[in-house]
């Protein structure tokens, strides 16, 4: 076993924080970290709630080196074993992962350096941990601990429900005294209990950082022209990494081959493409700086690029967890980021379409609709984007946080009650059996096929709404939708329908305040780069080069050899030698080992 990784026994505040410098180069824990691994070193179960970026890893991979035995990490996506393992084998720890893209010769390889007691963490999907034969033979094993990262998955009420994770209760029968951790940066009180009782954790310490991601600003824009507001968006950010998310496959294709044409490197991800090409798509990102993936939701979990500057999404996601847990790629590093959204009155016609005829119970299908319901109005919301999205998940915030659309740029309201009025009555008169389109065309007085047949120009309605475009008339329409006063009817092809509530609208007996379109944020005055004002730019690039070649050498991404808020530290502080070395934050003895000596030349020749 590497003596940079040996276990330390009793565990001892002590012997965290020692391990944490020597392997990891770090001198502090950050928030709870340093009480999760006391928690579960003691052997407890624990409930890990920390936003992406917040250093949960760390709050399982530490323990398990000063625990007796493996450390099973259960995790649902391969990409993210392999990053996993690749970052752990750079500090010294003897890592590795068992599925689908091994050969049988392999995965008999790792099984016979469990046997021989030479690993200290196994990465697995909990498909191939729950078949009986790995089962049996890691159940015989001495056993550390049980990590299950991104464990919402088990929950129907979360975002990202996958059936292989209900089965993950069996750990506690075959695994007995062995402490059991879930993790995940994205659950709300119901789905944190559900966690709890499917895994069945027994009284787990529980510890739920707060959500915010204070360097991410959030901006949302009603979608007009998607592809000119997208490239609006993306001039300031030629030569970053970043996300784009679609709904739709043929959405993705399309765009990325129409940011190329604009000169962008981007390229495709969906469950569509042939599996060769997602994995070579999705290693380009990783290990490249300036890639934009342009992804259905299938890109993304576990993510560990740092240095993604950019989640924008073209369409609606399905729910306020799903689009925190994607904005959540952007930004991990600290340095700012932004999370950008355009929406339209077909996105919540759409979505409410696919909540209604999915294969789920009544139940779950009203829980669809709740979530999207929730997102919804947080998109028309009109006070601070970040206290909102914050207490979704039951977290407070004084708000005017002053780094989202709202804050920086406040709509502007407006007494809609009339306007609204005219929609429903015409929404009414029109038998509550067509979509915002025609009721459109009815009120502004557009004579079309679909209004010749049905004789709409001869309702009391007909043009009474001519002195407004179209687009305001869809803002009406949506933000109707998103108050509850109509309803897209998904049985009838989103026809508008009034609730109960539009009773007292129509009567007078209630007013209503409408958002104004916002208006474009300001834009972020620091720098987007991620160097900084005392770093020597010459220095940062030199040291960027020197690392994207031992990466391509080693075949890993970038970040894998050294985050880039350590080259910024390396080029702030220019360290003369080992010992100075030592003190850069992420640089523990194995990379100091490693790469001490090449960085120490670089650092030279750009003193000199």
């Amino acid at each position: 076993m590497n003596d940079a990784v040996a276990r330390t026994a009793p565990a001892t505040a002590d012997a965290a924080h020692d391990l944490l410098h020597r392997i990891w180069g770090y001198t502090a824990f950050r928030g709870p970290q340093a009480d999760i691994i006391a928690a579960v070193t003691a052997g407890h179960d624990c409930l890990v709630l920390m936003p992406t970026g917040g250093g949960k890893s760390i709050c399982y991979q530490l323990p398990a080196l000063l625990r007796p035995g493996l450390g099973i990490v259960v995790s649902p996506l391969i990409a993210l074993m392999q990053d996993q393992v690749a970052a752990l084998r750079q500090v010294g720890v003897a890592a590795a992962y068992l599925n689908s893209s091994q050969t049988s010769a392999e995965r008999a390889a790792v099984l016979r350096q469990i046997d021989a007691g030479a690993l200290d963490l196994l990465y697995v999907a909990p498909e191939r941990l729950l078949q009986e034969d790995t089962l049996e033979f890691l159940a015989a094993q001495p056993t550390a601990l049980i990590a299950i990262d991104e464990a919402h998955c088990v929950s129907a009420w979360g975002h990202d429900f996958r059936e292989d994770y209900l089965a993950l209760d069996r750990l506690r029968d075959r695994f007995p005294g062995v402490p059991r951790m879930a993790l995940t940066a994205t659950a709300d009180p119901r789905t944190r209990e559900d966690i709890v009782a499917r895994l069945a954790l027994d009284e787990p310490a529980r510890f739920v950082e707060g959500f915010d991601r204070p360097n991410i600003r959030y901006t949302v824009e009603s979608k007009r022209d998607p592809r000119a507001q997208l490239e609006r968006f993306l001039a300031a950010r030629r030569g970053e990494s970043g996300i784009v998310y679609c709904l739709a496959r043929r959405s993705v294709d399309a765009t990325a081959a129409w940011l190329v044409e604009r000169g962008f490197d981007a390229l495709p991800y969906h469950a569509g493409l042939d599996a060769h090409v997602r994995a070579a798509n999705q290693a380009r990102f990783l290990r490249d700086d300036a890639v934009v993936m342009v992804a259905t939701i299938a890109f993304g979990m576990g993510i560990d690029k740092p240095d993604v500057r950019f989640v924008a999404h073209l369409d609606l996601p399905k729910s306020m967890e799903a689009y925190y847990q994607e904005t959540g790629r952007a930004g991990r590093d600290g340095a700012p980021a932004d999370a950008w959204m355009i929406y339209g009155l077909q996105d919540v016609v759409r979505l409410s379409q696919m909540a209604a005829q999915s294969q789920a119970d009544e139940r779950h299908k009203r829980i669809e609709q709740e979530k999207l319901h929730a997102l919804l109005g947080w998109c028309e919301i009109t006070r601070c984007r970040r206290a909102a999205l914050l207490g979704y998940f039951g977290e407070s915030h004084p708000g005017n946080c002053g780094n989202c659309d709202v804050c920086l740029d406040p709509p502007a309201t407006w007494d809609g009650t009339e306007a609204a009025q005219k929609v429903l009555s015409c929404v009414y008169r029109t038998g509550q059996r067509f979509g915002a389109g025609h009721v459109i065309d009815v009120l502004r007085g557009t004579e079309t096929d679909k209004v010749r047949q049905h004789g709409h120009a001869r309702l009391s309605t007909w043009g009474i709404g001519s002195d407004m475009p179209v687009d305001r008339w869809r803002s009406i329409i949506r933000q109707l939708l998103v108050q509850d006063y109509l309803v897209a009817d998904a049985e009838r092809f989103g026809a508008l329908r009034l609730t109960p509530a539009s009773r007292a609208l129509l009567r007078g007996e209630c007013t209503l305040e409408l958002r104004e379109e916002a208006g474009r944020p300001q834009r972020r005055k620091a720098e987007r780069t991620g160097t900084a004002p005392d770093a020597d730019t010459a220095l940062w690039e030199a040291l960027r080069a020197r690392r994207k070649t031992l990466a391509e050498e080693q075949g890993v991404p970038p970040y894998v050899i050294f985050h880039d808020a350590t080259l910024l530290e390396l080029a702030r502080r220019r360290p003369r030698n080992a010992a100075e070395l030592l003190q850069v934050p992420g640089i523990g003895n194995a990379k100091l080992e490693r790469y001490g000596a090449i960085f120490l030349e670089v650092i030279r020749l750009g003193s000199e």
